[in-house]
Formats: C-alpha cells, sequence, structure tokens
C-alpha cells in the first residue's frame, strides 16, 4: 500500500511541475497571448482543460515506469523470479470507467465551446472574401466596395462568406483562434467578433502553390467611430473611380492582381506593374519587347504566350476571360504606375 500512496504523491507533484513548465513557454493557459476575439475565450478555457489532463496522463505513465525501474530493479545476486500476478479486477474496471467519463466531459466541454463560437447574432455583417493565388480581397456588399484589408468594427460579429477562385486556402488570424478552409465551388462561413482593437494578420494556412507563404492581408480592428471614418473614405473613393484609371484599380483588387504582381516595384510572384508601361522588358529565350497595350493584352489573355526573365514557366498565372473595355481600363491604370 505504501508504494501506491508514493507513487499518488509523484504522480501529482509531476502534474503540477509539468503544467508549470508547458505554462513558462506559453503552452497550458493560451494558445496566444493575444485574445482578440469573443470566440477565442471557450476555446483558450478549453484548451486549458486539456492540457491539464495530459499532464495527469503524462505523469500517470512516466512517474510508475520510472518508480518501478528503481524501486523494484533486480538487485545484484538475486535470481528468484518476479511475484506472479494473475490481473486485478478492480484495477480493469477503474482504467475503464475513468477514462470514459474523462471522454464524455471532454466532448461535453467540445461541444459547448463549439456552439459558442457558432452562435448566431442576426445582427451580424457580411463581409465577401475572395481568396485566390495569392492573395485575399475584400467586398463589403452593404456599401459596395472592395479592399485588400479587411476592416472590422470592434465588439460585433461578422460574417466572412468566403469563395477561392483556384485552389484550397485556409482563413486563420492566430488572435482569433478560428480557422476555416476556403474550398473551390462552395461558400465557407466564418464568424467573427471582434473584442480588442488593433492590427493583426490574415495567412493562408492551407498550402496552395510557390508564394503561400506571402499570401496575407492586413487585419484592422477599429473602435465604431474610427471603422465609421474608414467606410467613409472608401465609398468616396469608390465614387471617385468611374475614370478608366479607377475602373482599372477596382479591377485589379477585385480579382486579386496586386497579389502577384506589385504596383511599388517590391518583388512578388509576378513581374511588378510600377514602370511597367513603355519599358523594355527581357523575356525568357533572351529576347527583349516592349510593354505597350499589344503585350500586357497578350499577357492577361496568354499568360504562357510570353514568359518574361525570371518567372517560372509555364507561369502560374491563370488566363483571365475579360472584356475589351476592362483590359483597357486596366492598361490605363498600369500607365499611371511611374
Amino acid at each position: 500500500m505504501g508504494h501506491f500512496v508514493i507513487v499518488g504523491i509523484l504522480v501529482i507533484l509531476m502534474t503540477v511541475l509539468t503544467y508549470i513548465g508547458l505554462d513558462a513557454v506559453g503552452l497550458a493557459t493560451k494558445m496566444h497571448k493575444v485574445v482578440a476575439s469573443a470566440q477565442a475565450i471557450p476555446i483558450d478555457q478549453l484548451w486549458h482543460w486539456e492540457v491539464i489532463v495530459i499532464s495527469f496522463l503524462f505523469s500517470l505513465i512516466v512517474v510508475p515506469m520510472a518508480y518501478s525501474l528503481v524501486v523494484f530493479r533486480q538487485k545484484k545476486g538475486e535470481m528468484l523470479d518476479g511475484e506472479h500476478m494473475e490481473g486485478n479486477s478492480n484495477l480493469e474496471i477503474a482504467w475503464t470507467v475513468l477514462p470514459l467519463i474523462t471522454v464524455v466531459v471532454f466532448a461535453y466541454l467540445g461541444a459547448y465551446s463549439l456552439g459558442e463560437v457558432r452562435r448566431i447574432d442576426p445582427d451580424a455583417m457580411v463581409v465577401n472574401v475572395k481568396a485566390q493565388q495569392f492573395t485575399w480581397t475584400f467586398e463589403y456588399p452593404e456599401y459596395g466596395f472592395f479592399s485588400t484589408e479587411l476592416h472590422l468594427p470592434v465588439d460585433r460579429q461578422v460574417v466572412l462568406k468566403m469563395e477561392s477562385a483556384d485552389v484550397i486556402h485556409s482563413f486563420w488570424v492566430p488572435e482569433f483562434r478560428l480557422k476555416q478552409d476556403v474550398v473551390p465551388g462552395r461558400v465557407t462561413e466564418y464568424r467573427v467578433t471582434p473584442i480588442l482593437e488593433g492590427r493583426y494578420k490574415v495567412r493562408c494556412a492551407e498550402l496552395c502553390g510557390t508564394s503561400h507563404a506571402y499570401m496575407e492581408s492586413a487585419v484592422i480592428v477599429d473602435s465604431p467611430e474610427a471603422y465609421t471614418t474608414w467606410v467613409t473614405e472608401q465609398i468616396k473613393i469608390a465614387a471617385e473611380s468611374q475614370t478608366p484609371e479607377g475602373q482599372g484599380k477596382l479591377l485589379a483588387t477585385k480579382n486579386g492582381c496586386v497579389g502577384c504582381h506589385s504596383i511599388d516595384g517590391s518583388p512578388l510572384t509576378g513581374p511588378t506593374w510600377f514602370g511597367l508601361f513603355g519599358s523594355t522588358v527581357t523575356l525568357a529565350d533572351g529576347s527583349t519587347v516592349t510593354a505597350d497595350e499589344a503585350f500586357i493584352t497578350e499577357s492577361i489573355l496568354d499568360p504562357n504566350a510570353t514568359i518574361v526573365e525570371g518567372f517560372p514557366s509555364p507561369s502560374v498565372m491563370p488566363p483571365y476571360a475579360l472584356t475589351d473595355e476592362e483590359i483597357a481600363n486596366l492598361i490605363a491604370y498600369i500607365k499611371t504606375l511611374k
């Protein structure tokens, strides 16, 4: 009986030490130090209790094993057989019933956490999200404009209705805890209630191609006043974008062009648009061509017709079925990028 008491005390001590160690490296109480959404709270609570049980189960295995190796090891000169055991019915019942109870309890806690995460607010704001290699685009249907940044008002539930234009992506903001796959041919929903103002970042958490690591966009949680100011500014910008250049910029944002073609000269998956029009472009075969209307139009309609030097062949850019007017607007916008 004394061995059981000693092992029990050691298991409790080891559980506490394991939990303290996990907490010291930031794994016990929270998966991320910032809690920026209401949905993160029940998720963190569930994780907290799971870590406690994991610490106990780890100790329940390691402590008896280590204790047995030390206390019941064969001494020098001992040649007798060990004590013969037929089994222990009480122990077998215990290690069947107790894990079953634990599983049922955590099934309830998991269902409760999922219910809190998926709780529907009838006044939730809707934002349409389009994912494609390698960019995110956000549409605000209530106001009629697009953005490459996701602005959300604090303390209001938002429903992101997400679609993919090509492959499977995954929408993940660590501070929100939630993660949702974005699947071609389907609309998936992501409900979140931001509770902490600040600037965060959405990442694609599903390997989606050569520039997967760079598929990021800013997520800004604003106060109600700041959000209203931003929306007013975006509505004004959208109203002023009726020129060909403005329509081209809107089209580039809506279709995610700026996710692969930078407008400031920085390197991305595709050639930069900054200073492109009228410049001399070196192709993969060593020849050169002037980036005029004909070259840009051909590159949009058939990306593999000419491959620019330093970029993959075949091109990772899909062909776009744009009208002549849309292409002319895009070219007009590219002309302004100098």
